[in-house]
């Protein structure tokens, strides 16, 4: 039987809030046995390109980044709000390691072709992108990784990469290894079928639900990528993915995926 494994991905709405930041911190680090944590950026980035006169551009959810958000992106995801992760984790007794994709070449990504959109330097992840046997010495240390949205190519150039794809990836290469556990965590309780009511959970979503609600429109923007990823991990051999409100990781109001 393999072991559990436990990754969990937030995103911005969470940590633009100082104090749900550090209410999660104190929720991840009472997860016990082996685990990840996975984040995205928040607003810090998109208001410093705001004072510097570049407007951010989302197209589904993604972000075009061009060389000057690069530059940003790199400094809030893979520099501040990497660090005062891994610091907070620290305060809690967590062990946790800081990462890019760049540090020990764990993940490795290839520059986004331009073909309908051009979305500049942005990283694809393959199957062979992922480091797992790094990534499981650091488990075996007791070490917490903790991955930004920030990567490489292999040859000095950056990328910036989904955090729901990198945490989808992380969890299908570790899936050999490990029972996975893929958590997304945001700042609602799971998909709405009514984005003002938080108690319009879906409890379950297989593939042919997903289609009708994205046809629908009650699934767009944000929650796309994530529930692609989420879906396509579980297509290659994660065993749960559950997406859940940040703050109530303990709870059974949650969205779980199935295939069918």
């Amino acid at each position: 039987m393999k072991p559990e494994l436990k990754i969990f991905k937030i995103g911005g709405g969470i940590i633009d809030s100082e104090a749900d930041l550090l209410e999660f911190v104190r929720l991840f680090s009472e997860v016990s046995g082996p685990k990840i944590l996975v984040h995205g950026g928040g607003k810090g980035a998109s208001e410093m390109m705001a004072n510097l006169g570049i407007a951010p551009r989302m197209i589904n959810g993604r972000r075009i980044t061009d060389a000057a958000t690069l530059e940003i992106v790199t400094m809030f995801y893979a520099g501040k709000t990497n660090k005062q992760l891994v610091a907070a984790l620290q305060s809690r007794d967590v062990n946790a390691l800081g990462l890019s994709g760049a540090d020990g070449n764990v993940i490795q990504a290839t520059k986004r072709p331009v073909r309908d959109v051009d979305y500049g330097f942005v990283g694809d992840l393959s199957e062979a992108s992922v480091n797992s046997t790094l990534i499981h010495q650091f488990l075996e240390m007791g070490l917490t990784p903790v991955f930004c949205a920030i990567n490489h190519d292999g040859h000095g150039q950056l990328l910036n990469t989904n955090a729901d794809t990198i945490a989808a990836s992380v969890a299908k290469a570790l899936s050999a290894k490990y029972a996975v556990a893929l958590h997304f965590c945001f700042e609602k309780r799971g998909v709405l079928t009514d984005v003002t009511d938080d108690k319009s959970v879906i409890a379950k979503i297989n593939l042919a639900d997903y289609a009708e609600l994205k046809e629908s429109g009650i699934i767009a923007d944000g929650m796309l990528p994530k529930l692609e990823n989420a879906f396509d991990a579980l297509q290659f051999g994660v065993d749960k993915v559950i997406i859940e409100h940040a703050l109530y990781i303990n709870e059974v109001l949650k969205t779980t995926l199935c295939l069918n």
